[in-house]
Parts: structure tokens; sequence; C-alpha cells
């Protein structure tokens, strides 16, 4: 079953009640779920099988949105069916979703449908939303609360009628595990007003252009309280500044499904539906936002983030959904040391290696010698012997023989690789294609038994393949495709992919080169990361010649003032700040709780995160420790006792989740190579006593290893320092467990 069984209860929160003291109406949490992403991105492997299918960690994508939609107090879900709308319901039905006592999940089907807004508009003449609901599309993976966010919601439409919508947002922080991740975005620009939380401008870019907006002189008069952010792919390489990432998870008033009627030309929900209402000055609807810190969302928008969201999973920062909670398809899966899933009927050679965050599927056999890292196998699959498997994504009942070498690829259902056949980063193997003996698939190549279609779909146009199609020049808008033309493309594909090979790759589209890497789960080339770099250095100069804004995204007045102010940044500026705000509490023995105050009204005067609260008062107490007079090493190591025995509670109010922890070594790190290097001999002497005095968990020491794992040396002199002490904590964790 696909669906999880019921704990027992009434449904609880779910049911919402109408504030107006004369209207006292029980009104469910209703929930649109969008079937069809609308796009082209998951080709070829979409013309045989909808993207809400496709397993995500050995698990369909619309079982983790299903599933957050139930345990968010969502009552009633409308899944809206169109290319493949057959198997979708199919799915739903006998997995058990479409009878699921307080969760009622009903599919709207259709067949002309070309866009989400033509979607929502069907939705709007069934008159089934009798209230405010949840928008999300099938490949969106989240464990946030919607309390918060809907109570939010409801008390600014109380106050506003014209508040339609609440789009939750998500701080992106530096992490050095997902710089690279996020390169397969668009570019994101957004407004906001830092104190009503109100969106003010929307723009996602595709043309890679430089991170330049535009505003009106009368929209900055307009709006004098305002924070810019943007989200810009390279800056996820070697920036420091926090954007906001786009979780596509709105809270809608009914109204939003009526201005799509009334307006034919939405039919985007970004470009069209949103951008719309901001520009439109006469009717005044308003959007705003309900940002997110340690809870997970994300959307699968193409292949990279597909590797990402899986990564995630893995990593277990989407908990409780996880691999060995799901347990999809009745088959249990255990969690095992160093982040190893493993489901049972597991046949696997004494001497084949299976290295740590890989999952194996249900009745999987691997043989003698074979190597398998940081990678998800199916169900049934029959992996021979001397194989290499490195990053990949095996889906179900795939034959991989003896020999074979597989890079960062992704591999369909029914795939077979013959004897000594090796897969290239990049390489996308569409459903049942066989590859020949020691062929060797160029990277980046799409393979599929089906033709590439001669003229390609825009990304809004509709995906509408039988799973028994053939494409000749677009996809077809039918489900009844003559099926007897399949053996045809079987046959004539042979010398396509080797000696007794069956399928076709198909070739690169003029000016594809560059989202070939972006959008793929390979990692990203090297010289792609100098170009980046490049491109970041060029940015600066912009920045400090102050043509544009300032990393930041904040605007700042008279900034041609004094060349003092276009030197120092806003992050210096804060750290400054929140330096003597502590060393004032040292002087004059203030209490830990004002000390919290006063850094909380920094926190919000500079619009800055807790985890940039954590980083400074650390910094500040660090700082305190080395200028504290001292003759040894050991009598440095005494203030650095001293100062965090005083000041704990201080420290910790900033340390709520793993993220905060993480950021505290990251920056304990840094000062070590550059304000403090007096420290570096101590680095792991003074990580270990954090963790004696539960400063930092054992989790946060383990993910920043983790993070670490695909860094540059220069990077891991830390972490290689503090080996003896990771490895200690890892051999007590087993023992633990």
């Amino acid at each position: 079953m696909g669906a999880p069984k019921k704990s027992g209860g009434g449904g609880g929160g779910r049911v919402s009640v109408t504030e107006d003291s004369d209207e006292l109406v029980r009104v469910p949490l209703q929930a649109i779920l969008l079937a069809d992403s609308f796009n082209t991105k998951f080709r070829p492997i979409t013309l045989e099988c909808p993207k809400v299918l496709l397993p995500l960690v050995n698990v369909p994508m619309i079982n983790y949105t299903l599933t957050w939609l139930e345990s968010a107090g969502v009552e009633d879900v409308f899944v809206f069916c169109c290319a493949h709308s057959k198997q979708v319901i199919d799915y739903l039905d006998k997995s058990g979703w479409l009878s699921q006592p307080n969760f009622s999940v009903t599919t709207i089907e259709s067949h002309n449908s070309v866009s989400a807004g033509d979607a929502l508009r069907l939705i709007y003449e069934r008159n089934v939303i009798h209230g405010d609901f949840i928008l999300i599309s099938g490949d969106t993976v989240s464990n946030m609360s919607l309390t918060q966010a809907l109570a939010e919601h409801k008390e600014r439409k109380k106050k506003d009628s014209n508040a339609v919508m609440t789009m939750v947002i998500k701080r992106s922080k530096t992490n050095p595990a997902i710089h690279q991740s996020r390169l397969g975005t668009d570019e994101l620009f957004m407004a906001i007003n830092p104190d009503t939380k109100q969106l003010l401008y929307y723009e996602e870019r595709t043309d890679l252009s430089k991170g330049i907006m535009h505003l009106d002189k009368s929209f900055l008069a307009d709006n004098p309280s305002l924070t810019l952010h943007h989200d810009k792919q390279v800056n996820y390489i070697l920036s420091e500044g926090i954007g906001l990432l786009d979780c596509y998870i709105d809270i809608c008033s009914p109204e939003v499904l009526s201005l799509f009627t009334d307006n034919f030309d939405y039919q985007h929900l970004r470009r069209h539906f949103v951008k719309g209402l901001l520009v439109d000055d006469i009717m005044g609807y308003k959007i705003f936002v309900h940002e997110i810190h340690s809870n997970y969302a994300s959307r699968i928008d193409n292949f990279r983030s597909y590797d990402t969201v899986s990564r995630d999973i893995i990593h277990r920062w989407t908990y409780p959904m996880v691999p060995d909670v799901m347990n999809y398809g009745n088959t249990a899966t255990k969690l095992e040391r160093q982040g190893m899933y493993r489901a049972s009927e597991i046949s696997q050679s004494q001497s084949a290696v299976i290295g740590p965050f890989t999952v194996l599927g249900f009745g999987t056999k691997i043989g003698n010698n074979t190597i398998i890292s940081d990678s998800v196998i199916g169900k049934g699959c029959k992996i021979g012997s001397n194989v290499q498997i490195k990053g990949c994504y095996i889906w179900d009942h795939v034959t991989i023989e003896d020999g074979c070498k597989l890079n960062h690829a992704i591999v369909c259902n029914e795939v077979t690789l013959k004897s000594g056949a090796v897969l290239e980063p990049g390489v996308i193997l569409s459903f049942k294609v066989v590859v020949g003996p020691e062929f060797v698939v160029p990277p980046y190549s799409y393979v599929s038994l089906l033709q590439q279609p001669v003229e390609e779909d825009s990304d809004e146009e509709l995906e509408y393949a039988d799973s028994t199609s053939v494409i000749t020049s677009k996809v077809d808008k039918s489900d009844e495709e003559d099926a007897s033309e399949v053996p045809e493309a079987r046959i004539s594909s042979v010398s396509e992919l080797g000696m007794g090979g069956v399928g076709y790759i198909w070739q690169k589209c003029e000016g594809s080169q560059e989202e070939e890497w972006r959008h793929s789960v390979a990692p990203i080339p090297a010289d792609k990361i100098s170009e980046a770099m490049k491109t970041m250095e060029d940015d600066l100069e912009l920045t400090h010649d102050g043509s544009i804004l300032p990393p930041s995204g904040e605007l700042i007045p008279d900034s041609n003032d004094s060349d003092e102010d276009n030197e120092d940044s806003r992050d210096d500026f804060f750290e400054r700040e929140v330096e003597a705000t502590f060393l004032r509490a040292v002087n004059e023995n203030i209490q830990e709780d004002h000390l919290i105050l006063e850094v909380n009204s920094l926190k919000l005067s500079c619009n800055k995160l807790t985890a940039d609260c954590a980083g400074a008062v650390f910094y500040a107490m660090m700082k305190y420790a080395v200028d504290t007079p001292h003759s040894s090493l050991d009598g440095l190591m005494q203030n650095v006792n001293d100062v965090l025995s005083k000041w704990k509670k201080a420290l910790t109010s900033y340390l709520t989740d793993i993220d905060e922890q993480i950021e505290i070594i990251l920056k304990f790190e840094e000062i070590c190579l550059e304000s403090a290097r007096e420290f570096a001999p101590l680095f792991t002497k003074i990580l270990l006593h954090l963790y004696k005095e539960d400063i930092i968990e054992e989790d946060a020491i383990l993910s920043w290893e983790d993070e670490k794992r695909d860094a540059d040396e220069a990077d891991k002199v830390f972490v290689n320092k503090a080996q003896e002490f990771i490895q200690w904590l890892k051999v007590a964790e087993e023992e633990d467990e």
C-alpha cells in the first residue's frame, strides 16, 4: 500500500472554524495537488510515466506530498491529473489513497489542459473549493507545520480582504553541501516588506544574466521599507550572502481561483499570476510570504534537484519523510550504520562493498567484488560481479551485468546493461533500454526507446504520450496511440547502443550544452565552477562601484557619502555590534537574559537569521577569550572554558537546530584561519568541549564532516584534525545502537 496506515484519532486540528461571531461554519482544510508539472524537464522519462509517479528514494514522489498534506491537517485533497492521467488514478486507487478514512483524496481528470492556469480554471468550474486551500504540486517534499502559516494568513484576511495568498519561502544558507545543488534552478529576485511580509516584487529568470534588477524610482518611493533577496546560482557557490528559496507551497483564498477564471492569460503560477497581481494597481490584491527556518520544503524541478532532494531524504533532513518510516510497498526498510538503508530479502556477496548513504531495495542481488556508494538501488535489481556504481539512481528490476561502471546516472525500470558497459556522468536511461557490451554511453546522454521529437515542445506545453506511444514530431495529446509501432522503434535502434543495444540516444538541442550540466545529477564540472567564480568577481566589482545593490540585498542610503561606509559590509557591522554588546554585558555584569534581548533587537534591525546571531555571539566569546591575558595554550583553553561556562545560555539560545550548530563549527574554522589563528592547535579540544557541554550535538559534528566530504583538501584542514574525535563519536553511536 502506498498510503500510510491510520494511527487513530478523529482528525484533531484539521477543522477550521470561521472567526465571525455570526457564522460558525465547519470548513475542512482543503488542498489542490497538481499531478502534472506542465513542463518537459524530465524527458525522456515523462514521455512514458508521469513525473509524480517517478521513484524518489524508492517511493513515488506523490506519496511524499500526500503524506505531508495528511500530517499537516489537510482533510480534503483534489488531485488534478492530466498527462498520463490513467496511470496516476490507477496508482492512487491501488495504493489505497482513494480510500483513506478522514483523508479524502479525489481525482479531477482533464485531457486538454496545457498549464496550471487551465487546471485551476477547471477546478473553479467544478465548485469543489469552499474555503482557504493549499496549492501544491505532486513533486514537493516537506515536513513543515502549517499551523502558524495558516493562522497568519487568516489573520491578515480578517484585516484585509485583498490578502489572497501566502507563499512559503525558506532561507538558503551558505552550506557547502548544497551550493552546487542549487545551480540547476532559475535566478530568482524577490522584494519583501520586512515589517508586513508583503511580497512586492517577484521575478524568475532563465537567461542566466547578471544579478541586476531594475526598480522604478516610484516603486522605491512607495515602499521605503524594503529588503531585496537574490537567489542567484553562483552565489550558492561563492557568496556569503543569504537568499530566499521559493518552496512552491501556497496558502490561497478562494478568490485565487476566480482570478484565474477572470484572466485567461494567467497560465504559469509565478511568471503570470504572481507577477500579474503584483503589478495590478486597480484590484489591489496582495500576496504575503511565510518564512520557514528549521523545517524542510523543496520542489523537484529538474534532475539536479531530484539528486539534491534524494540526498536530503537519505541524510534525514526531511524526517519523518525518510526511507525507514515511509516503508513503501509493504517492504520494511531498516536504517543501518553510516546512513545505509537496507530492505529485506537482499542477496549480497560477502566481497561486495556497500558504502555509506546508500539505499538497497527489496530483493536486490549483488555479486562478487561489486562496489556501490552514495546510490539508491530499487527493488528486484540484479547486479553482477566487479560492478562499480557511484552516485546513481537505479530504479526497479534493472539488470547490470559483470564489469559495468556507472557514475552519477539515472537508470529507469527494466533497463539492461550488458557486461562491461559504462555510463558516464549525467546519463539518463529511460525504461527498458538495453546498452550493449563494452559500450560507453557519453556524458549527459538521454536514451529512450522512443525517438526524439523533431520539434521540441515548450516548457508550457503538455506532455501527453501514453506509455506505449511512439513520438514522431510532437507528443500526441491522446492516450490512444497505436502500440504496434513500438517494436519497430526498438529494432531500428540497435547500432546506437552497441551490439544488442536497444534505444535511441537523443541528440543535443542547439544551445542545450549549458542546461545539460546545470540540470544534471552529475557534479558540476571544474571549468563551470571557474566561470562562476569569474562571474562573482565581476558582480562584486559592480557592487563596489555602487552601480548595483550590495549582496545583502538591503538598500543603503547615501552609500557614496564616504569610502568607509562603502567598505563596511552589513555582516561586519552586525558582528561588530554584537561583539560590542557582549563586551558591555561582560564589563557591566549584565544578565544573560538582557544580553539575549539586545542581540535579538540587533537581529531584527539588521534583518538577520538565528544562525547569524549564533555565529556572531560565538565570535564575540572567542574574541574575548583570546584577548584575555594568557601565557600558554592551557591558559587560552581555560579562558574558553570560563567564557563558555558563564555565557552558555546566551549562545545556546540561538542553537535551536542542527543548522545553527553547524554554523558555529564553520565560524570556528573561520576564526582559526583568519582572525585568531592561536586557536588552531586547540580546535579539536575546543570542539570536544562544546560537545561535552551540550552546546553542539553529535549530529551537527557528523553532518559537518559529511559536508566536507567533497571539499578541497584546503577546506578539510580542521575536519582532518578532528578525525580521531569524529571516529570516536561514530563508534559510540554504533555501540548505542
